[in-house]
């Protein structure tokens, strides 16, 4: 599968007309769209920040929706948007073991790593990090998303309530620590958010 990453940031006082935007009529375009696998919603509402995927069958199926999305984005978003910030990537790994709740918690650990450790980074998160996860009290779900050419990557941790997310963050630390010298990462960005939406049909 391939997923379109859109990262907005705005006035933490309009946050609510946007995810009413996404969850209506955002959601009615993707489903219009061939291939379309799902969506997933996040939101920071203290902040000011959402984080909205979409996810692909195939990767000519999430460019061939970019233009209707691209020309429709900014009207749906306004008045909150400020920033808007599009990214595309492969899902590398995806490993479910329950539905994620709404209300529930999302956190998202940005990486850098050089590209001809791509498959490193794939196979550590197999074999070390979704172990680990599995374990975690009240853990839906993870998703490993990659920019081979770039060298960028993303892994996406929903759990079933937000006080769950808040007990792992001792431990996961040490985990990242580990898991990021065995893959050859570097973490260049943590961040949690409140789950409205999450709905992937993975096969």
């Amino acid at each position: 599968m391939f997923v379109r990453a859109v990262y907005v940031t705005g006035d933490p006082a309009q946050t609510e007309a946007a995810v009413r935007a996404l969850n209506s009529e955002g959601r009615s375009l993707l489903e219009e769209r061939p291939e379309y696998r799902g969506a997933c919603v996040f939101v920071d509402r203290e902040l000011g920040k959402l984080l909205a995927l979409s996810w692909w069958g195939s990767e000519g199926a999430r460019r061939n929706s970019d233009q209707v999305m691209r020309e429709r984005r900014g009207p749906m978003l306004e008045p909150f948007a400020g920033t808007v910030a599009v990214e595309n990537y492969e899902v590398a790994a995806f490993h479910a073991v329950q539905p994620p709740r709404v209300g529930g918690g999302a956190r998202m650990t940005r990486m850098e790593f050089d590209p001809a450790d791509a498959d490193l980074f794939v196979e550590t998160f197999h074999a070390s990090a979704i172990p680990r996860l599995e374990a975690l009290p009240g853990f839906a779900r993870c998703a490993l998303f990659l920019d081979r050419d770039s060298g960028r990557g993303s892994v996406g941790v929903l759990f079933t309530d937000r006080s769950a997310m808040a007990a792992s963050r001792g431990g996961q630390a040490a985990a990242r620590r580990q898991d990021a010298v065995k893959a050859r990462v570097r973490v260049v960005a943590l961040e949690e958010f409140e789950v409205v939406h999450a709905d992937v049909h993975a096969d």
